[in-house]
């Protein structure tokens, strides 16, 4: 178990633990009311995981997958309001692989600058319509946060990397985590999953209100 999922389970704190996928887009559809809960706990830890939705694959997308996950983002919009660029589905050749994206979120955490890697892949590829799948994108989103652009492209393809998000999926599947977003209290020992809206980020606080109170 590496460093920052050790810091996880030895913290004593009362802490928010969010498992999510950069690439996930249920994940982007959740940011703004995210923000709202953790503005809302500012006394509470935060740790954030790698979800690891699709393995590594050079495959291109099938025509009925492009359809079905693009067919996830009209809902979305339609129903939560999230804003996404459907030019992707021409501009790029997608593939079904979110790992590269996760390996970047665990790189950018040795900064301490995970939240700022999230939110440039997220605006590359919902917005942009830039494919996070691939390396020369993930390392375009690492400088643009001021990360060293070739040492993180020599870490992202590194095995101590990979190692990382491996210890990563296996802890999530320990916790019981079967989809992302997933966004759990952790207090006394004891990990609550709290029910998420993505609309309303009340009912979530209110959750989290009743498992925990400021001492």
């Amino acid at each position: 178990m590496g460093e920052y999922l050790q810091q996880l389970v030895q913290d004593d704190k009362p802490a928010l633990v969010y498992v999510m996928d950069p690439m996930c887009s249920w994940c982007w559809a959740f940011k703004p009311v995210l923000a709202e809960i953790r503005a809302a706990f500012p006394q509470l830890g935060y740790y954030t995981l790698a979800g690891g939705l699709a393995p590594d694959s050079n495959e291109p997308m099938s025509a009925s997958q492009k359809e079905q996950i693009s067919g996830i983002w009209r809902k979305i919009e339609s129903t939560v309001g999230t804003t996404f660029n459907h030019d992707f589905w021409q501009q790029c050749q997608p593939r079904r692989s979110t790992y590269p994206a996760c390996r970047a979120l665990i790189l950018a955490r040795h900064e301490k600058k995970e939240d700022a890697m999230i939110a440039a892949i997220q605006q590359a590829y919902y917005l942009e319509a830039k494919n996070p799948s691939d390396t020369d994108t993930l390392v375009t989103c690492a400088q643009e946060i001021g990360m060293d652009p070739v040492a993180f492209e020599e870490a992202l393809l590194s095995e101590k990397t990979n190692k990382a998000l491996e210890d990563e999926l296996a802890f999530n599947h320990q916790l019981g985590v079967r989809s992302f977003p997933t966004l759990i209290l952790k207090q006394e020992g004891q990990w609550f999953e709290i029910g998420l809206d993505y609309k309303d980020a009340d009912v979530m606080i209110q959750q989290i209100q009743t498992r925990w109170s400021p001492a």
